[in-house]
């Protein structure tokens, strides 16, 4: 049973050094600078030890954007109104594509390289299926005239890296966010 525990505790520090040594990755170099070599190195783990628990880079980088966004699928499931359950849809789609913005702003060299790496299976990804379910319900309610799972996907389309950079000028660091909603508001055919 020990012993048990001490996997455990080793899993979870190893999983906590190589999602940072990424993270680190990211912050100094970009997307391409993120190698399971190099994040191996810099976590202090063997190489067989990421990929045993990522399988890619791409898994990697899934699951670091999961732990971006594991307290906002917290907040749409449990949290408080508006974010959570109980407020009218438009206002939900608002505060769930602020916070989405949050992350995004924050975030925009981890969603490049997250989009490079995992372009073919980016349908797939358990923080974009999330996503793309919780707008489509949401547009589904506020619209049911729309094709909701279309509307979902094209706004996540603008969830693009190089567009939060470019959206995202020092001087106006929630431009993209607000713009986002803007474009939300207009699908929903309110001022």
């Amino acid at each position: 049973m020990t012993e048990q525990r001490a996997e455990r505790a080793d899993a979870a520090r190893n999983r906590r050094a190589v999602l940072s040594a990424a993270e680190q990755l990211l912050t100094e170099g970009g997307g391409d600078h993120v190698s399971l070599d190099r994040v191996a190195a810099l976590a202090g783990v063997g190489k067989g030890t990421v990929f045993r628990r990522f399988g890619n880079r791409a898994g990697l980088l899934q699951a670091l954007l999961e732990e971006r966004s594991r307290e906002l699928r917290d907040a749409i499931e449990n949290g408080p109104p508006p974010l959570g359950p109980g407020a009218p849809t438009p206002e939900r789609l608002l505060a769930f594509l602020d916070a989405l913005g949050a992350i995004a702003e924050g975030n925009a060299t981890l969603l490049s390289a997250h989009g490079q790496a995992c372009a073919e299976d980016k349908y797939r990804d358990p923080s974009y299926q999330h996503w793309h379910r919780h707008l489509g319900t949401l547009f589904s309610e506020a619209r049911p005239d729309l094709d909701a799972d279309f509307v979902a996907h094209a706004v996540l389309a603008a969830f693009d890296g190089a567009l939060i950079r470019h959206m995202t000028p020092p001087d106006d660091p929630r431009r993209f966010t607000r713009s986002v909603q803007q474009m939300a508001t207009a699908l929903l055919g309110r001022d």
